[in-house]
């Protein structure tokens, strides 16, 4: 089940994001920024940010629910979609980092002091392609309270909403959020009988 994609994207995303840590040239030359994106249409940002993290922690955090999860998106997508089972799941990971952040683009467009980072809007829609497979799979809350998937996942993006506008943490929320919606959607697009399949487990 490690076989694939998962971890050559994880690799790819370790040996750009840890020499970006003390480069702020590189860094900056990658990181999501809308002002500069719709100023000087880079628009290469909205996907290469995906590859970036703030710190060992950030990028250790996403890529290890990666890990987790990958695998598992990686065999129901190829059960589903036999041999371009692969192919969409570059696309699903790739489209779901853009995807994740248009919302926070059209906000902050005009702010000149915005940017944001991380894999987090595609580790996201990983996460809930994978609910969609296996909505009762166990989450593990701070790696020891069980719930059953589809709770937790219903739980997050509550909370992901609620934190996009009542925090000011300097965590993108927004991308959480639509990352995983977008997560679901890009699968049930693929092979819509998937929803019959989802409400068939309960």
């Amino acid at each position: 089940m490690f076989s694939g994609l998962t971890v050559p994207i994880i690799i790819i995303t370790v040996l750009v994001s840890v020499p970006a840590f003390g480069n702020a040239s590189f860094l900056n030359s990658l990181i999501f920024d809308p002002y500069e994106i719709k100023k000087k249409n880079q628009w290469y940002k909205f996907i290469s940010s995906g590859f970036l993290h703030a710190n060992f922690v950030h990028l250790a955090v996403n890529m290890f629910v990666l890990m987790s999860f990958g695998p598992l998106v990686e065999h129901f997508y190829n059960l589903n979609f036999g041999s371009v089972g692969m192919i969409l799941y570059l696309i699903l990971y790739i489209s779901s980092i853009a995807a994740a952040n248009i919302t926070t683009y059209f906000k902050q467009q005009n702010n000149t002091d915005y940017r944001a980072l991380g894999a987090s809007g595609a580790v996201s829609a990983i996460l809930f392609a994978a609910v969609l497979f296996e909505p009762k799979r166990e989450w593990y809350l701070y790696g020891i309270i069980e719930i059953p998937g589809y709770i937790a996942a219903g739980l997050y993006l509550l909370y992901s909403h609620y934190a996009s506008r009542n925090t000011n943490d300097h965590i993108n929320h927004d991308a959480h959020f639509y990352g995983a919606l977008y997560g679901i959607a890009f699968t049930l697009v693929c092979k819509p009988s998937l929803f019959l399949a989802f409400l068939n487990k309960f």
